[in-house]
């Protein structure tokens, strides 16, 4: 499924940072389950959509005629699902139009979809009943698979939006790694690694690094961000030429690609912290610093 660009932009401008202090190894329990005063960010139906007002009222219209016994049970449970279908429905449009959803929030997004899924896939095994036993016809029951198609739909934008968001943080989080070195330089050996290497970083030296580790591992080398992103340019980095590698230097791939990388005299940072309530700051940074690092990191 694509994204436009613009919805990435959007996203990649709308992130900010702000961290000051020494960052500890980041801990696995988030601020909300540490705090439980901290409020949850959990998007909630919009019980003011048309959408969720229409069910709304076509299900009161229903339990009152099943009530009377002028409808069978069924419709009533069919109102209830078309109800939560509206619900769920008005939360992935919020994530559809804000430019700052969380990590959390995407995540929900997913399990709203899927859920929704759900409902429709029993639609259509209920349905399928019916038509073997002669209550409906075939051409009534191919409505619920198109409706499974149309929930498919909003799993895949759910997943692909979710996966976007969770590369834009995890990117963000990166650069708030590099702005905390930019600050303490002190912290060489023991947050970062810095090697200056002869200096220069160039495509071709990307290229046969590339080659090597798909040799050394037979699987492609992993990129987090290859030159400017956008939310280097968000948050006023010059990446420009420099390639982030989503890979800790204590782990066996990182370990080798800066093996490689100091016996061929390429520079580079080997980034291997997060910063406090952080989990994916960990990386190898190809190339001299970014622009705000250079200054505050020569020797």
């Amino acid at each position: 499924m694509r994204i436009s660009l613009t919805f990435i932009a959007a996203l990649a401008a709308g992130v900010l940072w702000g961290q000051s202090a020494l960052p500890p190894v980041a801990s696995a329990t988030s601020d909300a389950s540490a705090n439980p005063a901290v409020e949850s960010t959990e998007v909630q139906p919009d019980l003011s959509d048309p959408g969720v007002i229409r069910a709304q009222l076509n299900l009161d219209r229903i339990r009152g005629l099943v009530q009377q016994g002028a409808m069978p049970l069924n419709n009533l449970n069919k109102a209830q699902d078309d109800l939560q279908d509206a619900k769920d429905m008005s939360i992935l449009r919020f994530s559809a139009y804000t430019r700052d959803l969380t990590v959390e929030q995407a995540d929900q997004m997913v399990t709203v979809a899927e859920r929704m899924l759900l409902r429709r896939e029993r639609h259509v095994a209920q349905a399928n009943k019916l038509v073997a036993s002669g209550v409906i016809s075939r051409d009534e029951a191919q409505a619920t698979t198109a409706d499974v198609l149309s929930a498919q739909l909003e799993v895949d934008l759910a997943t692909e939006r979710d996966r976007l968001v969770r590369d834009l943080a995890q990117q963000k989080e990166r650069i708030e790694v590099e702005t905390e070195a930019e600050a303490h330089p002190e912290w060489n050996g023991q947050l970062y690694t810095r090697y200056d290497g002869n200096g220069v970083f160039t495509r071709a030296d990307f290229e046969k690094i590339s080659a090597a580790y798909f040799t050394a591992f037979s699987r492609l080398i992993p990129v987090s961000a290859d030159g400017q992103t956008a939310v280097h340019k968000a948050l006023g980095f010059n990446h420009a030429g420099r390639i982030d590698i989503a890979l800790s230097p204590d782990q066996t791939e990182g370990a080798w690609l800066i093996r490689y990388l100091t016996r061929n005299h390429i520079p580079f940072f080997a980034f291997r912290a997060a910063i406090a309530h952080k989990a994916t700051g960990a990386h190898i940074h190809l190339g001299p610093g970014s622009t705000k690092l250079v200054a505050s990191l020569r020797p």
